[in-house]
């Protein structure tokens, strides 16, 4: 992937001098992420997620296929991803960038191997049919901290799918037209949202969602992936992945973790929000209708 030019150096001492004085240059707090925007497409499980100027496009999508020899209950789930060349100068259409591979890896285990769809769930007749879930990400603008917004695409997009409902009669399967029966959501397990936070060797505290320049300035990153966000639950760890070389104390991971917890439920509830309002958007333009 190539690399972006490094920030001028009086552009550096600014933003540095700055965090020092526990001030950032977009004027937020230095835990303070940005407020999130979610556009919900005509089309289900189509989703737009805007993290101040970072943008992301996510699509979910199911077929019906074969199941996995080995998994013969189980229908299947996949994650693609697309950095677009508009995103940023540095991004080539139809090469694999780094930051790609790192985002999909990350959400392959925070969307997939912690099992929030159920894929049990997606199985129609054992060991013959199942559905196979994709949802694709395309990035569209970078202005600092893809992950989070992609994470938060993916998982509105998942709980915003509907798939059509099927029904066996014998070894026939009967795919129901969504104008004679309503589309089914998936099962899904749990919501995770991932938090990441940017550390400087000259500043004794993270930073909460860092933007572009604070991304190319970071000495470490740290990506936090929490779920059972609700009050009157436990929240759980989903993923820890930690990248840089500036050693973290325990006490250090404890805060973070602590950070990540609160910044998390503030995104789950105005996530459950906005998947309701839109909901409930739907169903008075059916009514009218």
């Amino acid at each position: 992937m190539p690399r972006e030019v490094e920030p001028p150096i009086v552009q550096r001492e600014f933003v540095l001098t700055a965090l020092k004085e526990s001030i950032r240059i977009d004027g937020r707090q230095l835990l303070q992420g940005r407020q999130p925007q979610l556009i919900f497409g005509d089309e289900l499980g189509w989703v737009e997620c805007a993290l101040g100027k970072t943008r992301v496009i996510a699509r979910v999508s199911g077929t019906i296929g074969r199941p996995r020899p080995d998994r013969p209950f189980e229908g299947s789930f996949t994650i693609h991803s697309e950095i677009s060349p508009m995103a940023s100068s540095v991004y080539e259409a139809g090469r694999l960038s780094e930051e790609e591979v790192l985002i999909t890896r990350m959400l392959e285990k925070v969307l997939k191997r912690s099992d929030a769809v159920d894929r049990e769930a997606l199985c129609i007749l054992a060991g013959q049919q199942v559905w196979q879930i994709k949802l694709t990400l395309h990035f569209l603008s970078d202005e600092g901290n893809m992950l989070d917004c992609a994470c938060l695409a993916g998982v509105a997009a998942l709980r915003h799918f509907r798939r059509p409902e099927v029904e066996v009669v014998g070894e026939e399967v009967i795919i129901h037209d969504p104008t004679e029966r309503a589309p089914i959501p998936l099962s899904i397990h749990h919501t995770p949202i991932c938090v990441t936070l940017a550390f400087f060797e000259d500043s004794e505290h993270p930073i909460v969602d860092p933007n572009h320049l604070e991304s190319l300035l970071m000495d470490s990153q740290l990506n936090i992936a929490l779920t059972h966000l609700s009050s009157s639950t436990s929240p759980t760890l989903c993923v820890f992945q930690k990248a840089g070389g500036m050693p973290l104390t325990a006490d250090e991971i404890r805060n973070c973790v602590e950070i990540a917890v609160r910044r998390a439920r503030v995104l789950s509830e105005w996530l459950e929000k906005k998947i309701k309002g839109d909901w409930e958007g739907r169903k008075a333009s059916i009514e009218v209708h």
